[in-house]
C-alpha cells in the first residue's frame, strides 16, 4: 500500500475528540482519520451507486411529460407554497432568465 501526506488543519475541539476516540479504539489518530475517510468515502459512493441504478433509463423528459398530465387544481389547505418559499422561486426564476437572455445574446 503506497500511501501520501496531507498536512489537516483541525479545530482543537474536533482534534482532541478524534484523538480521545483512537485511544479508546486503541489506535493511532492517524489511524483513526484514515478509517473515518475511508468510510465517509464508501458511504458517498454507495449511495451514488444506489441513485444510479435507482434512476435506471429515467429521463427528465419523461419526468416532465408525467407532470404536465397533473391536474389543474389549487392546492389543498396546507399544501400552499408559503410566501417566503415563493418569493424565493421568483428571484431564482428570474436570475435564470436573465442568465438565458444573456447566453443568447453573447
Amino acid at each position: 500500500m503506497t500511501t501520501a501526506t496531507h498536512n489537516l488543519k483541525l479545530p482543537a475541539s474536533i482534534k482532541a475528540a478524534a484523538a480521545r476516540l483512537a485511544k479508546e479504539d486503541g489506535v493511532s489518530l492517524n489511524q483513526s482519520i484514515a478509517a473515518a475517510v475511508a468510510q465517509k468515502i464508501g458511504a458517498v459512493e454507495t449511495a451514488a451507486d444506489f441513485f444510479k441504478r435507482r434512476a435506471g433509463g429515467a429521463r427528465a423528459e419523461d419526468l416532465r411529460a408525467f407532470l404536465a398530465t397533473a391536474p389543474d387544481v389549487p392546492p389543498e389547505p396546507g399544501d400552499e407554497i408559503p410566501d417566503h418559499v415563493r418569493a424565493k422561486l421568483s428571484q431564482v426564476k428570474a436570475k435564470a432568465e436573465r442568465r438565458r437572455q444573456t447566453s443568447t445574446t453573447t
